[in-house]
């Protein structure tokens, strides 16, 4: 019998309850709970990670290979016997191991780690547990560890992996930003983030606080049921482990080199997405994995979510992907109730289904390309996964001042990255005088000073950072003062496309020195002497042409610093020049080079028609700042040029535009269709570069897997003709056509920014040269000239001749014109004309050179090529003149091939024979047709209906190739030498009807006619 009621002790025992369990949650952290821990023994002890075997006594089955992230402890994967993913891994007959990389605030170097170090010990993890279980691996991870298990099967080629098997690891970073902030506003502060951490860790009370104020209500209704629940011990102790791990015993520190890593590659870069990442120094993507993918992504995860994590289908094109949907936070997807009723039963199942023991877990999807599961309801507010794993104090102090900030973020996401981002080029552009420095090698080592670790230069699957290439520049400058170059000496370059070539273009300029820029497929013997080279410095391939070149002697860079015989008489290895040795001379200033230099040399066209065009570093940077600005390059890009750097469109406009734009450079050694998109995704390529038909090829390609959801946002080039333009923006949607034209020497930059009107070259580049459309007499090929002697404006929708103005002491190669529009004014012919539409944009039509002379009077070739061209049966189109006799004057008339091939589309008609072919012509159309294209004269009629009556072709005919140069631009020279096309069985062609304005099937007779009215 009690001798006191219950209603007065039960308080009593109560409260001697709380108190007895508050002492020794204060004195030791928490409640003893007596659980052990599963039993494991450590196989491998590596200098970043230790290997933990789960269970190996009793090891047996398919081996899981489980990856933590970097800020939770190995035993996330063992938090309490009720909730340990490995005991239940195990009891379903799997073998389970898991990764631990320990605490790096304990470890030795631990903090020094970077992404490389880890990303490695996962891969030689995967190893291990292959050679000791016989049998290929399923790697696993949660969270930031599953971004390993994607980065580690790319960087291996999926080697030795069964599947790979994620929870809540986001693949698009971007897709979580926080309250709306424009995307570009994230990735700069990450980007600043990372340069600024200075190899600073991110201490583990810190990630643990952070954690908990991502849902801060969440996290005060756990503490007070526990402190509510206090008295009642039974209750408290199922969930303590679980409440000790995420109350910070479960954290470690982060660190620095690696928390710089993360920010800035995928969440400044968002190169999970994109591709492009590095591990050391090799580029990686995880558009090359292949083996199966199970994601599990919680459908109330707000920080990795939904969208984030299912981008692995965008970024994986290759691998069969699976998903798991739950309901289920962050946390919930690896420990809790949901995990071990169904997360971990699941992965149990999908080892055994894919090791061939049994059947795909019900609870599995498979996720079609163009699939969209079903999502729970969204959750307001998200908060992006980068910036709450790693700044989890600052979001989530920021989420608590949301909604105070709502309004102001909706002003910031008005800001578009075009507009504000480009502000300070433009401005740099026009405050450019003669005696401003500026110049390639000047902007090199200003990359080299502001990001040294940032990746500067990608070639055949290596990356160099900006402070490895500035090094080179400055050792090639001591070799190139050792051996006697200097200020204003004219130096050939002969090489192919390899980092030497850039790095020695730069290290001239930084010198001083001259680039001649010899094309290794021209004529390199005219290129010499028109340059006026000194002495030539060739790459081991092609020394031996430079040798050919008389008694000039031969300079080697390029292929290693091992001792070679070259095998070239009257040469020098300079990999062999200690650059150490090498005394610098009182005179020497590194880019020193004002805006008025010259500082390059490029050459255009072939034979005969081979010119020399001077490139000042003006007009080099107007090119490059101008390609940065229209583009909206950032570092965040990768440029990927495909033509080398004696091309003037490399050199200008991709190679100058990433370097100014801070982007990355990737050089391809050859243009291939097959591997174009195989590259891209490597690379991580945002802006591909092309010359005139470079395209067509990879258009007209069957698909390919590197294709679906690519990270190619912008082909920037010159030379696209309007239907390749069109098909291009059809096919690779959203990507779009950024044209340019650029006269090699004048400065004229037009652009077509938005892109609306494929065929336009837009308007000019602010900063760039002035330039004006003048009155044009194209027969006598002379300016028009008022009664005052000056030159005149043409009104919008008239043709005339493109001028660029320049300083009148400008080095040009060509002589420019005088007192055009006032006294002393100094102008360039491009050679080009053009017109401007109502909207003031301009169109090309045609080079000076290629007009066409008929009875009827001037036919221009352009609008000819794009009104054929935008008929979906045609693929390519060109028109050219045919004399009456048949051929045309034995082809001297240039054909536009013979302008350059130059990329930059300028400079057409300033160098050529004037035209003085005397006589008509024929106007002949070209096509040739699609696959499965078929052409009518129902369709040419109509489509050349938009054109003059006059300056319409008089025949149209089928051919099965169009020509194209090294650089892909079409040459009409053999199809004009061919003469006017032969009626006949199994020919298509057609002539226009000048009766019924019709055009009809050629016949004899009327080939007859249209010859006797043009003899």
């Amino acid at each position: 019998m009690d001798l006191l009621p219950k209603s007065l002790t039960r308080p009593v025992t109560r409260l001697g309850a709380v108190a007895q369990n508050a002492l020794e949650v204060a004195r030791f952290g928490g409640l003893e709970t007596d659980e052990e821990e599963s039993p494991y023994e450590v196989v491998s002890e590596q200098r970043v990670y230790r290997l933990r075997r789960y269970f190996a006594d009793a090891a047996d089955g398919p081996p899981v290979l489980l990856v933590p992230p970097l800020m939770l402890a190995a035993e996330v994967y063992d938090v309490s016997p009720a909730t340990s993913a490995v005991a239940v891994l195990h009891e379903a007959g799997v073998d389970p191991w898991v990764v631990d990389f320990g605490s790096p605030e304990h470890e030795p170097g631990g903090l020094e780690r970077n992404l490389t170090d880890h990303v490695l010990a996962v891969s030689d993890a995967v190893d291990r547990v292959r050679a000791a279980a016989g049998r290929d691996v399923h790697l696993a991870g949660y969270s930031q560890g599953g971004m390993f298990v994607y980065q580690t099967a790319a960087y291996r080629r999926n080697e030795g992996l069964g599947s790979l098997i994620t929870f809540g690891s986001p693949v698009d970073i971007s897709a979580g930003v926080p309250f709306g902030i424009p995307v570009a506003v994230v990735e700069g502060a990450a980007g600043i983030l990372a340069d600024g951490l200075g190899g600073m860790a991110l201490p583990a009370w810190a990630s643990s606080v952070g954690f908990r104020l991502l849902d801060p209500v969440k996290s005060l209704r756990a503490r007070i049921d526990f402190i509510r629940q206090l008295h009642d011990r039974e209750a408290l102790l199922p969930r303590e482990r679980q409440r000790r791990f995420l109350g910070g015993e479960g954290f470690v520190a982060w660190p620095g080199p690696a928390l710089a890593d993360f920010m800035r590659q995928f969440v400044a870069h968002n190169r999970m997405l994109d591709g492009g990442f590095v591990i050391e120094d090799r580029l990686v993507t995880l558009a090359d994995i292949e083996t199966p993918i199970l994601s599990f992504v919680g459908t109330v995860d707000e920080i990795a979510p939904a969208a984030g994590v299912r981008a692995i289908r965008q970024a994986a094109p290759r691998a069969d992907i699976y998903e798991v949907a739950l309901r289920a936070g962050h946390f919930g997807l690896v420990v809790g109730s949901t995990s071990t009723r169904t997360t971990w039963p699941t992965v149990a199942a999908w080892a055994h289904w894919r090791s061939g023991e049994g059947e795909l877990p019900a609870d599995v999807e498979p996720v079609a390309d163009d699939g969209t599961p079903a999502l729970a309801p969204a959750v307001s507010s998200r908060v992006g996964y980068g910036l709450e794993l790693v700044g989890g104090v600052g979001s989530g102090i920021a989420r608590s001042v949301a909604d105070t900030t709502t309004r102001t973020l909706r002003s910031v996401r008005e800001l578009t990255r075009e507009a504000a981002g480009q502000l300070p080029r433009l401005a740099r552009l026009e405050q450019i005088q003669p005696s401003t420095r500026i110049s390639i090698g000047l902007l090199v080592d200003e990359s080299a000073r502001k990001a040294p670790s940032g990746v500067f230069f990608l070639w055949e699957g290596r990356a160099y950072t900006s402070a490895q290439v500035n090094e080179r520049i400055d050792n090639i400058v001591r070799g190139l003062i050792s051996i006697g170059v200097r200020q204003g000496e004219h130096v050939g370059v002969l090489m192919g496309t390899r980092p030497s070539a850039l790095a020695l273009a730069v290290a001239l300029n930084r010198l001083g020195a001259v680039s001649v820029l010899l094309r290794p497929d021209g004529d390199v013997e005219r290129e010499f002497e028109l340059g006026q080279v000194e002495r030539i410095i060739a790459d081991p391939e092609r020394a031996p042409l430079a040798a050919g070149l008389g008694t000039v002697h031969t300079f080697v860079l390029g292929g290693g610093g091992e001792p070679r015989d070259l095998g070239v008489p009257l040469s020098t290895d300079m990999e062999q020049i200690d650059p150490h040795a090498v005394a610098l001379p009182k005179w020497y200033r590194p880019n020193a080079g004002r805006a008025s230099d010259v500082a390059f040399i490029v050459f255009t066209g072939s034979g005969a028609n081979t010119r020399m065009s001077r490139i000042t570093n003006r007009r080099w940077a107007m090119s490059a700042f101008g390609t940065a600005s229209s583009a909206a390059l950032s570092s965040a890009d990768t440029v990927y040029s495909v033509t080398p750097i004696y091309h003037p469109s490399g050199l200008m406009m991709s190679i100058g535009g990433a370097i100014a734009g801070g982007a990355r450079i990737a050089m391809a050694t050859s243009f291939d269709p097959a591997t174009f998109w195989d590259e891209a995704r490597r690379y991580g390529v945002t802006v591909a570069s092309y010359t005139w038909t470079l395209l067509h090829d990879i258009v007209e390609a069957p698909p390919h897997p590197g294709e679906r959801h690519h990270p190619v946002r912008l082909f920037i080039g010159s030379g696209m003709p309007r239907g390749l333009w069109r098909r291009v923006q059809e096919r690779f949607k959203p990507a779009r056509v950024l044209e340019f034209y650029a006269s090699t020497e004048a400065g004229a930059i037009l652009v077509n920014l938005r892109g609306t009107k494929p065929g336009s070259l837009g308007r000019p580049l602010p900063g760039s040269a002035q330039v004006k459309v003048v009155a044009y007499d194209v027969e006598s090929r002379q300016l028009l000239l008022g009664p005052d002697g000056f030159a005149s404006e043409c009104a919008r929708g008239e043709v005339g001749m493109l001028l660029a103005r320049i300083d009148p002491g400008a080095p040009t190669g060509t002589a420019p014109l005088r007192g055009v529009f006032a006294r002393d004014d100094a102008w360039l012919s491009t050679g080009d004309l053009f017109r401007i539409d109502p909207d003031g944009d301009y169109w090309r039509v045609d080079a000076v050179t290629d007009v066409i002379p008929t009875t009827d009077g001037i036919v221009f070739t352009a609008p000819i090529r794009d009104a054929l061209g935008d008929l979906p049966a045609v693929d390519l189109a060109v028109a050219y003149g045919v004399s009456a006799g048949g051929a045309a004057d034995g082809g001297a008339r240039g054909d536009g091939g013979a302008r350059g091939d130059g990329g930059a589309r300028g400079d057409g008609g300033a160098r050529g024979d004037g035209g003085a072919r005397g006589g008509f012509e024929i106007a002949v159309a070209a096509v040739t047709l699609r696959a499965g294209g078929e052409l009518t004269e129902r369709d040419i009629t109509e489509t050349l209906m938009g054109i003059d009556p006059a300056e319409r072709p008089g025949i149209v005919h089928v051919v099965d190739a169009i020509p194209v140069t090294t650089w892909y631009r079409p040459v009409t020279g053999p199809l004009r030498a061919a003469g006017i096309p032969q009626p006949g069985e199994g020919r298509q062609a057609w002539y226009r009807d000048r009766a019924d304005d019709v055009y009809r099937p050629l016949t004899d007779a009327a080939r007859g006619e249209l010859v006797g009215r043009s003899a």
